[in-house]
């Protein structure tokens, strides 16, 4: 299937056993006393009180960590018709001058921020942090080990994401054949995971957010959010600007761009990271391509096409087509650390083999070596995504943007389009309309942009920093998917002293 790339921020962890290879059960009790006031004293309507009311019971985890789970309503336009779980851990401050909870968001949608904390919260945040904050990771709606999106077992996730198609691409025969795979598999979603498909939005993850504020006992929200986080953020700070407390947003998404105008941006960011990749690799040893960053990239472009035509198979069975390699190729591009793994990669494909590009894919979209998924990333990813922005899967505007694409990013472009296929028929629509956010009243927001991000590029981090009332931009130059804790000690000083000592800096440090 043709999806549009995933804006995550890749763990630690995952990324180190990629490159190695080319919980706990928690309960929350609900106080359902009639208006009672939250943990922090605040006020709310009758019917939410159950859920701000509660108490999280929190149970040891291991390795200084500690998980609940929180309730809350299904449907925030009805909270008694039924509630939903949100999976907590945390990692209690260490310092004695603790400020209060700092809530993270690794991205996606549908990264789980439970396993970021467990398995990298050294990478999710620095010892500064740790110290004046209980850092707490949560799976939002939809997500791991919340009340998830369930569609399909793992044999049919393999056919779902790597199955290949027998009409050639971009034909009506090809177009046809997406459509059918897309529809059973919305309607695998449904069925499976049942009303809360039509709930998984932003916004609904947003004011879940503030459930988590309030029953974390914090007047103020302080978050720190990735990728898509950034977007989770900024749709809690236009719904609830003056509970703002300190929201930092690295790798920004900007809010009011469409769903085709994101694909078009992340297609050039990415070609354009391949370029620094070739650049790089062309400049020193061992690397697989000879010539020009141009004659390279007319190498890869013709790579593409060819397996796309003629597939390679693994030793597991599997065969590798155009958008499993791309895949492969996009994984490794999110940290400039991993490139010289791309380069082992790209030799193994130029000689025949795809069992390196299916280790980088299979890492990518979250399949073990057994075949199994460990998440539910591309089910909610795919549903998150079909409910947050608007989609037209008319072939004669897709054959049009898909002509757009190409022109932007002539070696992966073709890839990344007809991406729209995949949500035209889902159960629940997109409803109001993608549209800037300011978040009028709100506290400071830290905004963070890499120069040269490919999965969420720099230009969006610009304009999500003007387009908020409060916004304030920190720029670091470099290659790489987010900045913080990743890049270099003038975004983590700058990120430090905004959320320890709430220091806004002045102008662009220009990190």
């Amino acid at each position: 299937m043709n999806r549009r790339i995933r804006a995550t921020s890749i763990t630690a962890a995952a990324l180190a056993l990629t490159l190695a290879l080319i919980g706990c059960s928690a309960q929350s009790t609900t106080d359902a006393g009639p208006n009672k006031s939250t943990p922090t004293g605040e006020q709310v309507a009758n019917d939410l009180d159950p859920f701000y009311s509660q108490v999280l019971q929190w149970d040891d985890c291991g390795d200084g960590l500690q998980c609940a789970d929180a309730k809350a309503p299904l449907d925030y336009s009805d909270p008694a018709a039924g509630d939903v779980s949100l999976a907590l851990i945390r990692h209690v401050a260490t310092g004695g001058d603790r400020i209060g909870s700092l809530l993270v968001n690794p991205g996606g949608p549908g990264a789980s921020g439970y396993d970021f904390i467990k398995d990298s919260l050294d990478y999710a945040t620095d010892a500064t942090l740790q110290a004046s904050f209980d850092i707490v990771g949560f799976d939002p709606r939809g997500v791991g080990r919340s009340s998830a999106v369930s569609c399909y077992d793992s044999a049919q996730m393999d056919e779902y994401i790597y199955g290949l198609t027998v009409a050639e691409r971009g034909t009506d025969a090809w177009i046809a054949e997406l459509s059918a795979s897309a529809d059973a598999f919305a309607a695998a979603c449904a069925e499976q995971t049942g009303p809360l498909l039509g709930t998984v939005d932003t916004k609904s993850a947003a004011r879940d957010l503030d459930l988590l504020r309030a029953v974390l006992g914090d007047t103020h929200l302080n978050y720190l959010g990735f990728s898509y986080g950034t977007y989770l953020g900024a749709t809690y700070a236009e719904l609830f600007p003056e509970k703002v407390g300190r929201l930092v947003l690295d790798g920004a998404v900007d809010p009011s761009t469409s769903n085709f105008e994101v694909t078009k941006t992340q297609a050039v960011g990415f070609e354009n990271a391949l370029r620094a990749y070739l650049t790089d690799c062309l400049a020193g040893k061992n690397c697989p391509f000879r010539g020009s960053v141009d004659s390279a990239m007319t190498t890869i472009g013709a790579l593409l096409k060819s397996v796309d035509t003629s597939p390679i198979m693994a030793t597991d069975g599997r065969q590798l087509g155009g958008n499993a390699l791309l895949t492969a190729i996009i994984y490794p591009l999110y940290q400039a650390t991993a490139w010289p793994q791309l380069s082992g990669m790209f030799d193994t494909v130029l000689h025949g083999s795809a069992d390196g590009a299916f280790q980088f894919a299979d890492a990518y979209n979250g399949r073990d070596a057994d075949g199994n998924y460990s998440d539910n990333s591309t089910e909610s990813f795919t549903a998150i995504n079909c409910i947050d922005y608007a989609y037209n899967a008319d072939p004669t505007v897709m054959r049009a943007q898909a002509a757009e694409l190409e022109a932007a990013a002539p070696v992966i472009g073709q890839f990344m389009s007809f991406g729209d296929i995949g949500c035209a028929d889902w159960p629940y629509k997109f409803t109001g309309e993608r549209s800037e956010i300011h978040a009028p009243g709100a506290a400071p927001i830290l905004v963070v942009g890499t120069t040269n991000d490919p999965a969420t590029p720099y230009v969006w981090a610009q304009q999500l920093a003007a387009q908020l009332d409060s916004g304030s931009l920190v720029t670091y130059t470099g290659e790489g998917h987010t900045a913080y804790n990743k890049s270099n000690s003038c975004v983590n000083n700058a990120v430090d002293s905004y959320l320890v000592d709430g220091i806004v800096p002045a102008s662009d440090p220009q990190c």
